[in-house]
């Protein structure tokens, strides 16, 4: 697989207090990544070290297989465009005028892509407002389209529905999606609003203290929190073989419980266990969601 973001053993260190722990994590071409962890368990931290804001205390990452110790590093981060924390804007200053300015940070030659850009992040009816009198989505999307500047294929977003009305929060949705799905644009998201991230994301990383708890695609979440009936009996080797009779998909959790992954007649399910000399202790549906899977990783602890 191709990745554009990787990293390797990533340390950072504030003093004697590590922020970074050793986090491992790869970010695919074209995906949207979501970076899922607790406030304060290194989300941040690993986006000013990817952006050059800070310097690793250990390990190595590289963009587009380029280390980050190497002197083309520089030129990896053009490809780049990101959002840290808070947008880097001019409030005394219009839309237009704060992408003209970014134009000129980055020595790009005309402007005239700009109204093209504002009509991409939905501000192209902004005129002569100033930013000040933007309300807070808008300020994200301008923050967005002042990192897309230079056009970038690789896009980092750090936590960019906070604070967001539900509204704003769906704009914001429907625009990253646009930017991933029309421009092919990679994206690296870190979130803690895991119902949202669960909307948009391709691939996901959890991390926990600076350490990379688990990597899986959407794919393999949606399995891992797929539906299902829980069901106590008094021996599951007697309703695996009856399941099997079924047809049916089942996972075993222990020797009196297993999830059914299908619908199934319960009277029929329990004639049949009963004729097997099996009881049915309780039934009950599951459907565990990004949330529970993620404490269950975790832990909901401080």
């Amino acid at each position: 697989m191709d990745y554009v973001l990787q990293t390797d053993g990533l340390k950072k260190n504030y003093k004697s207090v590590p922020a970074l722990d050793g986090l491992t994590m790869h970010v695919p071409k074209g995906s949207i990544y979501g970076f899922v962890g607790k406030n304060g368990a290194g989300k941040t931290t690993l986006l000013r070290l990817i952006c050059g804001l800070q310097n690793p205390s250990g390990g190595s990452f590289n963009l587009y297989g380029i280390s980050n110790d190497s002197k083309d590093i520089v030129n990896a981060r053009r490809r780049m465009g990101a959002v840290v924390e808070t947008p880097a804007i001019y409030t005394n200053m219009t839309a237009a005028e704060n992408l003209k300015q970014q134009y000129l940070i980055l020595g790009l030659p005309s402007c005239d892509d700009i109204p093209e850009l504002l009509k991409l992040v939905g501000l192209e009816n902004t005129g002569k407002k100033k930013v000040k009198n933007f309300s807070l989505g808008m300020k994200q999307r301008l923050g967005i389209a002042i990192a897309l500047a230079g056009n970038p294929d690789f896009l980092v977003l750090d936590e960019p529905v906070n604070g967001l009305d539900p509204q704003g929060i769906v704009e914001m949705r429907e625009m990253i999606l646009k930017l991933n799905r029309e421009k092919q644009i990679t994206v690296l998201i870190s979130s803690h609003i895991l119902d949202e991230l669960s909307r948009l994301a391709t691939h996901y990383g959890i991390i926990d203290r600076g350490r990379m708890v688990k990597e899986l695609s959407a794919e393999e979440l949606n399995a891992a929190c797929r539906k299902c009936v829980r069901m106590e009996v008094s021996n599951t080797s007697i309703l695996a073989r009856v399941l099997d009779n079924m047809n049916t998909e089942y996972k075993v959790i222990s020797e009196t419980i297993a999830d059914v992954f299908a619908r199934v007649n319960v009277t029929q399910l329990t004639v049949a266990l009963a004729n097997d000399n099996c009881e049915v202790l309780s039934m009950q549906e599951r459907d565990e969601s990004l949330e529970s899977y993620f404490i269950s990783l975790v832990g909901g602890g401080k």
